[in-house]
């Protein structure tokens, strides 16, 4: 039986690197934010669903060297999946409070609301986020 594949600090820098590059125009769009605001909690779970399947799939699924089986693993969850939904959804998350999106998107909303549909558009912004993540993880 092999030994479980430690996840390193390189892995996840690698993840971020690729997540930020991919969430940063989506975080400054206004239309991301329209659509967070019609959204649901239905869209923003499901929104939630495709990051996390996306993320599965890129790691475990579109590369047959990783079997995660043999990961670290959290609860029975590979250390590098939670790595990579962390920093889908934490690149954009970072980004937006960065450059006050939110209040330059939502300002007339009570803070409350804004925190509701800040989630949102980060969920929006997490799918394309979640695959420069795991490209950048799978390229080394």
């Amino acid at each position: 039986m092999k030994e479980r594949q430690k996840h390193k600090l390189a892995d996840t820098a690698q993840q971020i690197v690729g997540g930020f590059l991919l969430s940063g125009p989506f975080v400054v769009t206004q239309e991301v934010w329209a659509l967070a605001l019609n959204m649901t909690v239905f869209h923003n779970v499901f929104l939630v669903c495709i990051v996390a399947a996306i993320g599965y799939g890129g790691l475990y699924g579109a590369d047959n060297d990783r079997d995660p089986r043999r990961e670290a693993a959290v609860a029975g969850v590979p250390v590098r999946f939670i790595s990579v939904l962390l920093v889908a959804f934490g690149s954009v998350g970072t980004l937006a409070i960065a450059v006050t999106a939110p209040d330059q998107f939502l300002g007339e909303l009570p803070l409350a609301d804004q925190m509701i549909v800040t989630f949102r558009a980060i969920s929006v912004g997490a799918v394309f986020s979640v695959v420069g993540a795991v490209t950048t993880d799978s390229l080394f």
